[in-house]
């Protein structure tokens, strides 16, 4: 089998796309006493939440990974292999980068509050330490009912997807008619879900047997986008505005539903002039490099924000015109500049770091056989609830260390990582041709 450049493609795209987005909308202020600010600039310069219409395109990045896994799975049945194995070998390669980014920000939190960093600096830094987690928890608990909705997949295809926005948009209703914010989190799982599953149906070619389908999701879904927003209660944003009643991201709503829809539906009519422009080999070298460093750029892509804040921001040597003024969106070009020569510079840094993981991955021996599945269970389990609670609240809530989170990321983390003992004969045969058909490498949470 070939690799899917195409899927690569667009997770680079999304990551790029929210790497870009973070830090455009990050603004910081210096304030009298000499302490940073970053007031919220979709809440604060309203016109520039029509901006997220662009930057959000996490769907895609659901969309890949649906592809991807579907293959990957499918691939796992066919060599015979069994559940467990393949579920602990994806979320080894997602919860390794993860752990390890995680201890050291929570150790700089330590050092931070030991020299007596104000507690609600901490807060904020930590906070934006922590933004991007929202993702983890979701992608970890997809993965692993991949098998469970790979099988749902194969029995009735496209109506699937279909069953789980109809859920969705019904949990939305009740959200919204009898304010039940906790029942909304199924969301999540429901939303993403979708595009997630639509990665099966696309990676089976059930999207793929004509224009018509893909030209009417995109028609469809920007229609009911625009008439959700439009005639209904869900605001423009497709990222949490604080000063918002009603969120798209938080949990995900029928509008992020419609807009993926619409977002999924162009990207199947893109697929083949993206495809011809990517089989160009220099396209393809800028692209590929992307995409194995993704895993890397989003979970360390708010540290050089800190990086040029301290040099530049504490020290009083960048400019600061008003904020949201003309001069200050001129300042925005020479300040992303700035960050993607830092991030460029830190992932070079952590080079030695990844390779290292990536050897402590395989000793992991994530392709034998699962010889403690509770175990295995309670470690995701611990795992999402600490990265969904990293994603809520950051690294530091209220300037506090957050011990709770962080014992469950460590005991989860471990009891994944756990080196399975397989008996005599019991080593399940490797993915060799994972790389080969789209699935990501291990720095690709994807």
């Amino acid at each position: 089998m070939t690799r899917d450049r195409y899927v690569d493609f667009l997770r680079a795209l999304a990551i790029c796309l929210v790497v870009l987005g973070h830090w455009l909308i990050t603004g910081l202020v210096r304030r009298a006493d000499g302490t940073l600010d970053a007031p919220e600039l979709l809440a604060t310069v309203h016109w520039t939440q029509w901006l997220t219409l662009g930057f959000q395109i996490m769907p895609l990045f659901f969309l890949a990974g649906g592809a991807a896994a579907g293959g990957s799975w499918a691939r796992q049945l066919s060599a015979g292999g069994a559940a467990l194995p393949w579920i602990r070998g994806r979320a080894v390669r997602l919860l390794l980068p993860t752990a390890v980014y995680s201890g050291l920000v929570l150790l700089a939190v330590v050092v931070c509050s030991g020299v007596g960093v104000d507690p609600g600096t901490l807060s904020m830094v930590g906070w934006a330490m922590g933004m991007q987690f929202w993702f983890l928890p979701v992608y970890l608990l997809l993965s692993a009912l991949t098998p469970v909705l790979h099988s749902a997949h194969r029995r009735w295809g496209l109506r699937v997807p279909l069953a789980l926005g109809a859920v969705a948009v019904l949990i939305d209703v009740l959200v919204l008619a009898a304010h039940a914010p906790v029942v909304g989190l199924l969301d999540y799982v429901l939303v993403w879900g979708v595009a997630y599953q639509l990665g099966f149906c696309w990676q089976d070619g059930l999207l793929t047997r004509g224009r018509a389908l893909p030209a009417a999701m995109a028609a469809v879904g920007a229609a009911g986008f625009a008439g959700l927003v439009g005639f209904g209660p869900f605001p423009v944003s497709l990222i949490l505005v604080s000063d918002e009643t009603v969120s798209n991201t938080n949990p995900p709503s029928v509008a992020m539903l419609s807009w993926a829809v619409a977002q999924i539906g162009v990207c199947l009519l893109l697929a083949a002039p993206v495809r011809r422009w990517l089989a160009r080999e220099r396209v393809w070298r800028t692209v590929r490099p992307v995409g194995g460093a993704s895993m890397t750029l989003y979970l360390w892509h708010m540290l050089p924000v800190l990086v040029v804040a301290a040099v530049f921001y504490l020290t009083g040597l960048a400019p600061e015109p008003g904020y949201g003024s003309g001069s200050w969106w001129a300042l925005r070009l020479p300040w992303l500049l700035l960050l993607t020569a830092v991030l460029l510079g830190l992932v070079a840094l952590l080079q030695p770091l990844e390779r290292l993981l990536v050897r402590v991955g395989v000793r992991s021996r994530p392709d034998q056989e699962v010889r403690r599945p509770l175990l295995l269970w309670l470690g995701l389990a611990a795992s999402v609830a600490a990265l969904a609670r990293f994603a809520v609240q950051g690294f530091a809530h209220d300037g506090r260390f957050p011990a709770l989170p962080a014992l469950g990321l460590a005991l989860g983390a471990a009891l994944v990582l756990l080196p399975s003992r397989s008996a005599p004969g019991t080593e399940l045969p490797k993915e060799r041709d994972e790389q080969a058909a789209g699935a990501e490498p291990s720095s690709v949470p994807g």
